[in-house]
């Protein structure tokens, strides 16, 4: 390639440079910027340096000038800082979605959005052999289809299925495939779900879907269903009345829990949820709206000291619950 080929990537080489290889605690010196660029084959000058510097201000990178021992220069402000970086590595590294392969590839993307230096930062900080991760990398375009769906308001066509205790997959329903309605996608305890209207079910109702779990997805030609229903609900509340996505019917249940106890409970409904301090006690009662599932007598026996007061028929649900572990047990 001609040098004066070269010369005409100055400017764009000059800014990846400070973007790869500066920040605050690593500025370069106009005499090292030239070196650098002399690398690339790059010639460059201290005047026209100061004034390519301008130009890359102008057009809005955040190049700061310091004077310690010597004069620097280095990129200031970033579409993302550090501990925010350091954050979104922290929430893939924990996503049970994610493919170890595809962790290491979105971590390797997030670290080119930062200096190469702050970049071994966030690497050290990398830990995937010991984490549970799905090993279906299908999961990826199965995110892209149900977007599709959304997008183009369309019914999904799907295979769904379970793992058996030899950890193989076994369609539910004999392999019979779902038409849902897909209206959002919801990361909830690690994992990803497909939040859909089923028109079939009487009435017709919310369900989700683990998106590592869905097969062979295809576009319906039918347009979506469900689309009043899903204005009036609130996702928010729909995932915290969803005990690790695990279904059962929905029922207002009341219970008493020590007032120690209070931030747990509203960590788990959020602050909306109503609760009713009990006179000369130190308890309270919470009246929230659950789905009735063995998820939800397990989290409530997990604290030790909840106690379900109402409805009735599911305070004794929760006692025959308490009766059959204890026959396993026995």
């Amino acid at each position: 390639m001609p040098k004066s080929v070269y010369q005409k990537l100055k400017l764009l080489a000059l800014r990846d440079l400070l973007l790869q290889k500066t920040d605050e605690e690593h500025p370069l010196s106009i005499s090292e910027i030239i070196e650098e660029l002399q690398k690339s084959g790059i010639r460059a000058e201290r005047k026209s340096l100061y004034d390519d510097l301008e130009l890359l201000r102008l057009y809005g990178l955040d190049i700061i000038r310091i004077k310690h021992k010597k004069t620097g220069y280095y990129v200031g402000m970033r579409p993302f800082e550090l501990a925010e970086l350091k954050m979104l590595v922290d929430m893939i590294q924990s996503s049970r979605f994610i493919t170890p392969k595809k962790t290491l590839s979105l971590i390797q993307k997030l670290e080119s959005l930062t200096s190469s230096h702050q970049a071994r930062m966030i690497h050290h900080q990398i830990y995937i052999q010991n984490r549970t991760k799905n090993e279906n990398e299908t999961v990826y375009y199965n995110v892209d289809r149900i977007n599709s769906g959304i997008v183009q308001d369309k019914m999904l066509r799907f295979q769904y299925f379970d793992y058996n205790s030899k950890k193989e997959p076994v369609l539910r329903k004999q392999g019979a495939f779902y038409e849902v309605s897909p209206f959002a996608l919801v990361w909830d305890r690690y994992n990803y779900y497909m939040l859909a209207y089923d028109h079939q079910s009487e009435p017709g109702q919310f369900k989700h879907y683990r998106v590592d779990k869905m097969l062979s997805i295809s576009l319906c030609e039918t347009k979506r269903e469900g689309a009043m229903e899903f204005l009036l609900l609130d996702i928010s509340i729909y995932t915290s009345q969803v005990f690790s996505m695990f279904s059962g019917e929905k029922k207002t249940v009341s219970m008493r829990f020590p007032e120690r106890l209070a931030h747990v409970v509203i960590d788990q409904f959020g602050k909306d949820c109503f609760l009713r301090p009990e006179p000369d006690t130190e308890s309270f009662v919470a009246t929230v709206t659950v789905e009735i599932s063995p998820q939800f007598f397990g989290w409530l026996l997990a604290l030790g000291e909840g106690e379900i007061l109402a409805p009735t028929e599911v305070r004794n649900e929760m006692r025959c619950f308490l009766e059959k572990a204890k026959t396993r047990y026995s």
